[in-house]
């Protein structure tokens, strides 16, 4: 915790990205928190082409604040290093070519006859060679500016992003996040018809692949119970953005382990591209749908009346990611020592991986940052080949970002087991490259 002239000054958090439609969740879950979190800044930062939106949410976090009563100031800027400056803690949520780069990332996959994903796939490749260089930038002004603060990603690719943080910044105090263990979690206390404070799951794995081991109910282990009853209900654990399918019984006995939603782009490959090929064949993709939300949002946003958080925001696939931020941020601050899923170094946890890889477990929270929970010595068989080869996409990814490497985007591509055909995948990563031009500074020097 703070000292206590720094807890009189109050804390201050500067979250890039700050025009996003997440937002109002975000600072909604800093006033429900503010006893044990006192925020007194809030620095919303964007760029000039998400002037309008930072604005428009600006203006509502601040009516947000005015309504609660909480003496948070917000400020507006898109003076990234102002924002940072002496900041306590720094959250990403920034989308580098907006919802537009998303739709190619999504649009050109599908042309070619794989999947379109934003985070999976030669989607996924893509959102991280843009990204990657844009947080590594943070990372290092954060060191200069504020290198005591700690950074919390939830920017997506997670896991890449974590991986390039975690290999080429001098800024070491960062950590990534994602709302699908929590999404997971509420989704076994909706099953059991519980309140979701009586669940907790033992996570571990990758971002976006990330298994759960052990169900706890009240404190007690019901794994097997729980994983019976969610055999019977497995379509309704799930995303906002990922088709609902039901996962076979036989296999998940079998299995023995929860997968998370984005497991189906893996262990249901098939039915997932059909699904996706059959709505881009009608011109739709999650991205355009995407953007329909955005616009309903931000005309909601709007609304001078407004003065709260609307309910619409959780047709977003990312709901609840800011709550979970606000969440991490408290423990981290009152070094509280209880258990949250986040991405951050192995360190001995598994023994599949080196000590400096980047892992998605539960950890237990402090002021010094998080301490992973050992609950497993190794991944067990029926998974440990498939998270190995996103790892190795992962860190290929993460390396040709930052190098510019044209051969280790090609080795990313192609190892990927969702496109895994080196003619195709050769051919879509000259198309996407040249799509994206604009923000692939590095490819391009």
């Amino acid at each position: 915790m703070l000292e206590n002239q720094d807890l009189k000054k109050g804390l201050k958090i500067a979250t890039i990205g700050g025009g996003s439609s997440y937002t109002p969740e975000f600072v909604e879950g800093i006033i429900k928190r503010y006893k044990e979190l006192p925020v007194r800044e809030l620095w919303l930062v964007d760029v000039e082409a998400g002037k309008e939106k930072l604005e428009i949410v600006g203006n509502l976090a601040k009516r947000m604040v005015e309504k609660a009563g909480v003496p948070i100031d917000i400020h507006l800027t898109l003076n990234r290093r102002e924002a940072l400056r002496n900041a306590d803690f720094v959250t990403t949520q920034l989308r580098v070519g907006l919802l537009a780069a998303r739709a190619k990332d999504e649009r050109i996959p599908l042309s070619h006859g794989f999947m379109g994903q934003e985070t999976n796939g030669a989607g996924g490749l893509f959102k991280g060679l843009r990204t990657i260089p844009v947080i590594l930038d943070i990372a290092n002004e954060m060191q200069e500016l504020c290198p005591n603060a700690w950074l919390i990603n939830f920017t997506n690719p997670a896991g890449m992003v974590t991986e390039a943080l975690a290999r080429y910044s001098k800024h070491r105090k960062f950590l990534g996040l994602c709302n699908v263990p929590i999404g997971m979690e509420n989704g076994v206390a909706s099953i059991l018809s519980i309140d979701k404070s009586r669940v907790r799951i033992d996570f571990a794995g990758l971002n976006h692949m990330v298994y759960g081991f052990n169900i706890w109910i009240d404190g007690e282990n019901k794994t097997q119970e729980v994983m019976n009853k969610y055999i019977e209900n497995s379509q309704s654990i799930n995303m906002k953005n990922i088709t609902a399918m039901e996962w076979d019984a036989e296999f998940i006995k079998s299995f023995k382990l929860m997968p998370c939603p984005y497991h189906k782009y893996y262990y249901k490959t098939k039915d997932m591209l059909k699904d996706e090929l059959e709505k881009f064949a009608k011109g739709k993709t999650r991205a355009e749908e995407v953007i329909e939300t955005e616009k309903e949002l931000f005309e909601l946003y709007k609304d001078t009346n407004l003065k709260e958080k609307p309910k619409q925001l959780e047709k977003r696939g990312g709901a609840y990611y800011s709550d979970a931020a606000c969440n991490l941020i408290s423990s981290i601050y009152n070094d509280k020592g209880d258990l949250q899923v986040v991405n951050t170094f192995n360190n001995g946890t598994v023994k599949d991986f080196p000590d400096e890889y980047i892992i998605e477990v539960t950890a237990k929270i402090t002021k010094d940052g998080p301490i992973p929970y050992k609950f497993i010595n190794e991944f067990p068989i029926q998974i440990k080949g498939l998270i190995s080869q996103i790892k190795q996409f992962e860190i290929l990814g993460a390396e040709a970002a930052v190098e510019g490497s044209y051969e280790k985007a090609l080795l990313a591509m192609v190892t990927n087991p969702l496109i895994a055909n080196d003619f195709e995948g050769h051919r879509l990563l000259d198309e996407m490259l040249e799509a994206h031009k604009e923000y692939l500074p590095n490819f391009y020097k």
